[in-house]
């Protein structure tokens, strides 16, 4: 008997002229499912068996694609596996954050091979740029002593910083990085490194670090509430991410609340920058994220009245989201602790009535993602790599014309 196990894949085209297309839609069902035969590429993608194995073929000679020892299912003939070369392209990931810097080296399959941190002068962009460029070049040098090739097959940077983009603010605004904002950043970034360099917020960042190895893959409809410095949703919407006319899609922590006759953005209330005012701690601190995991471990009394509160305006947060975006699930994920992100779970618990509350779901309306400091940059990572392999509307369009 033949294997019919589920396949995810997106489709494919047979007309002509979109081969970019079919050859991303291949490496996706990759991605996503793991090893899979020509006949299962072909079944899944609705493309050609011809077409399936010219693609196969040519990711086989371009090092992106590898064949599996063949196996026998059921009576028919045997059937050769193909699976990503994680060693077919590499990518460096930065996050930009008010106090450090952080940088991630990944593979095609989004393994990290090297991570690493700074912290960021009190100089602003002019001086922060030549410690990001020192980190990056670092990270660099360190990955090509692990795998040789890795420069030849580096697709890009991709970096995350804090939005939102191109609004007007004061400088020293806490919530934003004006100075950050203002300075030609990508223009820098490919000076000093020789890369393609793309920018996105760090809610993006952190929705696509799960759509690649989280708890969004293989979703096509999900939204990642982000908690962090602030708050941010990264939207995951038809499989793949989406940031609005200018970048800032999701900026759900510049939301406003209305209490005891005045308004507040979401971030000011429910936000890790809060929740810092609250227990008066040094956001510098290298050692604030370990402290704030164990007081929420510990149930500590001032940190259980944070969490009440905040837990009560993310409730209303997901509430909104479920009603605008109607997602398979939400996931809470960012830069707080483990132990603080499953807190805020249980008390956000019960979650309100909503369209999402409906017969036959197969997801929590409601699930904890990563969380983890190190998620941003990874995201960041992902972005070049989905560029360069993912598949997209726009690429039928530039191929058939």
């Amino acid at each position: 008997m033949n294997d019919v196990r589920p396949i995810r894949a997106k489709s494919g085209t047979n007309h002509e002229g979109t081969s970019a297309h079919n050859r991303r839609v291949m490496i996706d069902a990759l991605r996503i499912n793991g090893a899979l035969s020509r006949a299962d590429l072909a079944r899944a993608t609705r493309l050609t068996k011809q077409t399936v194995s010219n693609i196969i073929e040519e990711l086989e000679r371009d090092g992106l694609v590898s064949s599996q020892e063949a196996v026998r299912k059921g009576r028919g003939q045997p059937s050769t596996p193909y699976r990503l070369v994680p060693e077919g392209a590499f990518a460096i990931g930065l996050q930009i954050d008010r106090h450090v810097t952080r940088a991630v080296a990944v593979d095609l399959v989004g393994n990290v091979l090297v991570r690493d941190e700074a912290g960021l002068p009190a100089g602003g962009p002019s001086e922060g740029t030549k410690v990001i460029l020192d980190l990056v070049a670092g990270v660099r040098a360190e990955l090509a002593g692990i795998v040789q090739q890795s420069e030849k097959r580096l697709v890009g940077l991709g970096a995350a910083m804090p939005g939102p983009f191109g609004v007007a603010g004061s400088g020293d605004d806490p919530w934003m990085m004006g100075a950050w904002q203002k300075f030609p950043l990508l223009e820098t970034l490919t000076a000093g490194t020789g890369l393609d360099v793309g920018l996105q917020n760090d809610a993006a960042a952190a929705a696509t670090a799960e759509r690649m190895v989280g708890a969004a893959h293989g979703l096509d409809h999900a939204v990642c509430l982000f908690v962090g410095y602030g708050i941010g949703a990264g939207l995951i919407l038809n499989g793949e991410l989406y940031r609005g006319s200018n970048g800032n899609a999701g900026e759900i922590g510049m939301a406003l609340l209305f209490a005891d006759g005045k308004s507040t953005p979401l971030e000011h209330r429910a936000s890790l920058a809060s929740l810092y005012q609250h227990l008066s701690a040094d956001p510098a601190d290298p050692d604030l994220h370990a402290r704030i995991d164990g007081l929420a471990l510990r149930g500590d009394p001032s940190m259980e009245a944070w969490i009440e509160a905040a837990a009560a305006d993310l409730r209303w947060s997901i509430h909104l989201i479920e009603t605008i975006f109607d997602p398979q699930t939400v996931i809470l994920c960012g830069s707080a602790p483990e132990g603080l992100v499953n807190r805020l779970i249980v008390a956000i618990g019960p979650l309100l009535p909503s369209i999402a509350e409906r017969r036959g779901r197969t997801l929590p309306r409601l699930q904890p993602g990563m969380a983890d400091p190190w998620s941003v940059a990874l995201g960041a990572a992902a972005g070049p790599i989905s560029r360069a392999f993912d598949p997209h509307f726009a690429a039928i369009l530039k191929d058939s014309r």
